[in-house]
This record gives structure tokens, sequence and C-alpha cells, in this order.
């Protein structure tokens, strides 16, 4: 077997970490790169974490790598303004994207949201959209758009109405349908690589109800 490389973005968040996780522990990769703004607090013989600007990566440092993971988000309350929710949800994931393409990255795999849709008046809903159109036009070998509902886990940040959110998806799921059901991050993250790592050709699109049967 040919192991491949791997770049996880959003290492520290809540996919991210799980996704980190993951490549780390598989046969299918002997390198994975985590640019990251802050250290991680983990060691691992495969790690290369690169502490960065995001306003001016390092492109030389971080690429060429066969496989890209995009699990960058935040909330317009954390990035403080909607244009700087834009920066780190459609920014950045379509500066890497473009860097990824250049340097021939055969497949590059992003964590959007169930309702992304790039004509949608909300506004969270409309960036998630707008970024998985841009990666479209810009044509990977493989593009993997994974659309989540709720996300379930615990965050380095305490997020009080997150959590009180999640605790009524817990207790109602059993009444939910899978294709809005809050999802474990856990969850989101092994249908993301193991659909990664198949490298299917062209466009495609993991719903939410598909990442719980796979996940």
């Amino acid at each position: 077997m040919m192991q491949k490389s791997a770049l996880v973005l959003g290492a520290s968040g809540l996919v991210g970490s799980e996704v980190l996780k993951l490549c780390l522990a598989s046969d299918n990769y002997n390198k994975v790169i985590a640019p990251v703004r802050s250290p991680l607090i983990m060691n691992h013989k495969k790690l290369v974490e690169k502490i960065i600007d995001f306003e001016m990566p390092p492109w030389d440092e971080l690429f060429p790598v066969d496989h890209v993971y995009c699990c960058l988000g935040t909330t317009i309350k954390k990035a403080g303004s909607n244009s700087g929710f834009r920066k780190v949800d459609f920014d950045y994931p379509i500066a890497f994207a473009d860097a990824a393409k250049k340097w021939n990255t055969s497949v590059f795999s992003i964590v959007t949201a169930t309702g992304a849709n790039s004509n949608s008046k909300i506004f969270y809903n409309k960036v998630k959209g707008e970024v998985e159109d841009k990666l479209k036009s810009i044509g990977f070998d493989s593009t993997l758009i994974s659309r989540p509902s709720l996300l379930l886990g615990e965050r380095n940040e305490f997020r009080l109405g997150e959590k009180m959110v999640m605790g009524v998806a817990k207790l109602t799921s059993w009444m939910t349908p899978t294709s809005v059901r809050a999802i474990p991050a856990k969850t989101v993250a092994r249908a993301t690589v193991s659909e990664t790592l198949l490298e299917r050709v062209g466009l495609n699109i993991m719903s939410n109800k598909e990442m719980h049967h796979i996940g």
C-alpha cells in the first residue's frame, strides 16, 4: 500500500481534532500536517505541526500533500462580525484550496453544514453555500463536501446556548429524522476520512443522513 500525506485545517476544533486523530492512526498516511495558530497538546511521529499566520501561510512548508481536510469554522459571535466569520469560513478555506490545486492535491475535503446554500437569506448558510460553490469551480480530481447538522461533542470553549440546544437534541434524537438529527463530531470525522480515502472522482456531497450510516 502506497502511503499518502494529509493536511488538516482546523485541527484544534471539534471535528478537526477527530479527523487529525484518525489520520494519525491510519496506515494510509505517513505524514499529517497540521497548520495551527497555537501549539497542539499532542506528539506523534507522523505529525508535522506548523504554527502559522493564516493571513500569510508559508505555502512551501505546507505543500504538496495528497489530501486536504478543511474543518475550519467559527461563529459570528466568536469572530466578532460577519466579515470576521466570512474570513474564517470562506477566505481561509479558499486560499488553501487554491494552493492545494496549484500543488496538485488530489482530494479536497471540507465540512460545511446541512443548510449550506449560497442563495440563503441566513448569513451562516449563505457563506457555507458560497464556499461550496467556489470549491466546485476550482475543480479538484476529487472534492468531498460533508454537510453535518448540529454537532455533538466537547468543544475547547464553552458555548451556553449551544450546550442547551445539544441537550434538547439528545433528548429528542429518537424522534428526529437522520437528515437533520444532531450528529457526534466523531461520526462526522469517521465518515469524512473514510470517504476521502476512497478518492471518488468528481464532486461528492455527503449528507447528514449518510454520515450517520457511514460513521
